[in-house]
């Protein structure tokens, strides 16, 4: 198509091809109109790499960008998962890097998506808490160590990186927006660096920090670790249940990276979480209706600690967190309300 639409039409073209010598204006403008769809889905086509893409957030962003036609490139450390991920016959044209690879694929690049990090709703140990941190920085460094490496003509212009609300520590009290300070504790250390890692690339490339809440969707995150509890102790909240759950839906999350791909007034701290937060009990009674099962009995701190040993806190302790950037760039929440969420994920 690019190639017709660059032909002036004359004799000249080629002897072999038949050239009719005048279309009626229907068929010109017919012509020009496939024309001019096809270079604007072409200048509107962007190249994206990312890191976690094999990852919750990451697997449905890569499968949204592959759906609307624009190139992806995976950056893993594991090919051979991501090829399970993303088998070739269902996404043709996705190129997958390991690292020795990731070079390439970022200075062919519009933008770059980080993901990466070890995921947090697991149990902790001082080695698991070292690999949490550990991971985060050392893959944003790699990416962001490329971007700035990049020569000027190839380089990636976008850089959405992945934080989380930890950054703002845990309150039952406080509202936190993303002009709030950091907290005190593990997470929140955590995130300034993971942030303060990301600030390093280089000020012509538009970076936008997303500071993600709890996020809900089928076959994974937190819901996949809560139901089985709540279904064990017939649906009680976790814990004391006042402490505050700041969350987002995948779908809503997903939409949030993929806006700040294009959209250049996405830049600096965002929240990325809906923009009614509920306490946990709430959660709880919410879940409980649309599972049909009652919600009266808590599920005691000790059962999450078993579960999950210090990281229970990231369930037992919560921050009311509300996306003051992404509602005032106008972002449309598809849930902004958590029982619409849940009723979407386990209909």
């Amino acid at each position: 198509m690019e190639v017709f639409c660059s032909l002036s039409w004359t004799h000249s073209i080629s002897p072999r091809l038949h050239i009719p010598h005048s279309f009626s204006v229907v068929e010109t403008n017919r012509f020009r109109v496939i024309c001019s769809a096809a270079q604007s889905q072409k200048a509107n086509q962007m190249t994206v790499s990312v890191t976690g893409a094999t990852g919750f957030i990451g697997t449905r962003l890569v499968q949204r960008l592959h759906a609307d036609n624009h190139n992806v490139c995976v950056l893993t450390r594991s090919k051979s998962k991501a090829e399970t991920i993303f088998p070739v016959k269902n996404f043709p044209g996705i190129v997958i890097a390991e690292e020795a690879g990731w070079k390439d694929c970022i200075e062919g690049s519009n933008a770059v998506v980080n993901l990466a990090g070890m995921p947090i709703s697991t149990r902790w140990s001082p080695e698991i808490k070292k690999e949490i941190k550990e991971s985060r920085i050392r893959v944003t460094s790699k990416v962001v160590d490329l971007i700035n490496s990049s020569p000027q003509g190839v380089r990636p212009t976008v850089l959405v990186s992945a934080t989380a609300v930890g950054y703002y520590g845990t309150s039952e009290t406080q509202v936190f927006n993303e002009n709030s300070p950091s907290g005190n504790d593990y997470l929140a250390e955590v995130c300034r660096e993971w942030e303060g890692t990301a600030l390093k690339v280089d000020k012509d490339v538009r970076l936008a920090l997303i500071r993600i809440g709890v996020v809900l969707g089928k076959d994974g995150g937190a819901l996949a670790k809560m139901i089985p509890l709540f279904m064990m102790f017939a649906g009680g909240p976790l814990g004391s249940g006042q402490q505050w759950f700041s969350w987002i839906h995948l779908d809503d999350i997903v939409n949030l990276i993929y806006e700040a791909l294009s959209n250049p007034s996405y830049k600096g701290v965002i929240n990325g979480t809906a923009p009614n937060p509920i306490r946990l009990s709430e959660m709880c009674n919410q879940l409980g209706n649309v599972l049909g099962r009652p919600s009266w009995l808590p599920v005691p701190d000790f059962a999450l600690k078993a579960v999950l040993g210090e990281g229970a806190s990231v369930v037992l302790e919560g921050q009311k967190v509300v996306p003051a950037k992404a509602k005032e760039l106008g972002f449309p929440f598809k849930y902004p309300y958590v029982k619409d969420a849940l009723k979407s994920i386990l209909s």
